[in-house]
């Protein structure tokens, strides 16, 4: 009997088939007049009576569309991991095993923010980083401290009430946590390593107060709002945020 293709599973092998020579990236135009850094429009304040006779004369919508619009939510219904469950409740016996082993895995890998000694950091870097460098690394850990938050508000809302099976959210229940963590953790950093009060506040703020990392904030939250998205959408959306923006950040300050 050949395998049932789901959302999640599309979702997955297209992430394993990305070729980044084929990067849509290369494409973009990064000139100043470019879309992407357009100011952001201000909406537009509509007459209630015209907005009432738009809506009347709206066009309505083909039979074609129609069929493109259940046909997701049919894709929605056939992936086991939204189901409904009557049995979510109770762990065991459990079902998905690699699921579960990619939970204790995770647990395993537990630790506090009070395990790090950051008493030798403050010397190094007031001493041993010139301002370049200190700058960067600041709007690292801004970038880092805002947006765990926003990878939680994710788990909460949406992919926590979604998936029906019992072994993926106690892995999410987990990460929830580990997220904390890592928030508290890069705030720690901020809070030692900053001690001017308007450049703390500054960096805790990066939503608001840094263009590059409310732009990456906003992309987010537009996926954990998206109602009319698929699960394995905002799926791939969020391996992206993970797999792009937490790594590249990663990787340009573990060297």
């Amino acid at each position: 009997m050949a395998a049932q293709v789901t959302p999640s599973k599309q979702a997955a092998s297209s992430l394993e088939n990305l070729k980044m020579n084929d990067s849509p990236a290369k494409k973009l135009n990064f000139e100043p007049t470019g879309k992407e850094n357009a100011p952001i429009p201000v909406p537009l304040v509509l007459d209630p009576e015209l907005l009432k006779k738009t809506e009347t004369s709206a066009r309505k919508p083909e039979e074609g569309e129609k069929k493109a619009l259940t046909g997701v939510k049919a894709l929605e219904a056939d992936e086991p991991l939204l189901q409904e469950n009557p049995n979510r409740f109770v762990l065991f016996p459990l079902k998905y095993h690699e699921i579960w082993q990619m939970y204790k895995k995770a647990e395993a890998s537990f630790w506090t923010a009070e395990e790090i000694d950051l008493s030798k950091d403050l010397h190094d870097w007031n001493n041993r980083l010139n301002d370049d460098e200190r700058y960067f690394i600041s709007h690292v850990l801004a970038f880092f401290a805002a947006s765990d938050g926003i990878v939680n508000e994710n788990l909460v809302e949406r992919f926590s009430g979604e998936v029906q099976v019992p072994e993926a959210r106690c892995f999410y229940g987990f990460q929830i946590m580990m997220e904390n963590i890592h928030s508290e953790t890069y705030s720690l950093l901020i809070d030692t390593y900053i001690k001017e009060p308007k450049q703390r506040t500054y960096l805790f703020d990066a939503i608001e107060t840094i263009p590059c990392i409310r732009k990456k904030a906003d992309w987010a939250i537009r996926w954990i709002e998206d109602k009319d998205s698929t699960f394995a959408q905002r799926l791939v959306a969020f391996a992206a945020v993970e797999g792009i923006f937490f790594s590249g950040s990663f990787a340009s300050i573990s060297g």
